[in-house]
């Protein structure tokens, strides 16, 4: 755990495999997770419309086992985000969220 799912218009000024390592390199430098846990992956998109101004768009989602305190969650977006503006261009529209994982329903093998 976690698993970050990094959606994002096709047309990147980075590497998808660059961008994944790069979040996924984040999420490790917050101190929550162990490296082994960390869970990347990147979905393009072809099709989507954006607001005025903007040309492309990123957004991660961010799954993680419920527990983690209202500030870490805060630092680990505010990490994130950090991370995708130096990648990014001002005209793309970046976002993060952080989603809780109930224990109870959560299954793996």
């Amino acid at each position: 755990m976690p698993h970050i799912i990094i959606e994002h218009s096709e047309d990147l000024p980075v590497l998808p495999q660059v961008l994944v390592e790069k979040i996924h390199n984040t999420a490790f430098e917050s101190n929550l997770f162990e490296l082994e846990t960390i869970k990347t992956r990147a979905i393009a998109y072809q099709q989507y419309q954006l607001g005025a101004g903007k040309s492309g768009f990123i957004h991660i989602a961010v799954h993680i086992l419920a527990g983690r305190s209202i500030e870490q969650k805060q630092m680990l977006s505010e990490l994130l985000l950090s991370c995708l503006k130096t990648y990014c261009r001002d005209s793309d529209s970046l976002s993060v969220n952080i989603y809780d994982i109930q224990h109870e329903i959560y299954r793996k093998n």
